[in-house]
């Protein structure tokens, strides 16, 4: 396994918590890292910073939510942005396991239209 090449996108003081965005590279695939809270403010910033890592056409896109400590709407329909803005050319693949993350997705029935898996090392490797 590689060493992911880490650029950080964005840090932003927002109540309650910390919401950052960082981007990596890693196994051939680009990972876009979120965390804290993605709710009505924050959601734009993850779609930004997926599009930004579509733009280069990666076979691979991952976004880890494994740090993220709330899922609201607007960050459902981010997901959704994201898988429909990478077109056929590349695998989204969203990591989502703790509760705020893959019981908002499974309360709407999106895991039917998302690629979710329990990890990074499960999102890179599945083919």
């Amino acid at each position: 396994m590689t060493e992911p090449a880490h650029s950080e996108v964005s840090t932003t003081a927002v109540p309650f918590a910390e919401f950052r965005i960082a981007r990596s590279q890693q196994d051939g695939a680009v990972v876009v890292e979120v965390a804290g809270d993605v709710d009505t403010t924050t959601a734009p910033a993850v779609v930004q910073a997926a599009d930004d890592a579509l733009a280069a056409g990666p076979p691979v896109l991952v976004v880890d939510l494994t740090r993220v400590e709330f899922l609201a709407s607007p960050g459902l329909t981010a997901l959704l942005t994201i898988h429909r803005n990478a077109g056929t050319g590349t695998a989204v693949r969203i990591v989502a396991s703790g509760r705020a993350t893959l019981r908002p997705i499974q309360l709407t029935g999106l895991e039917e239209s998302l690629s979710l898996f329990p990890t990074r090392e499960a999102a890179l490797a599945a083919s």
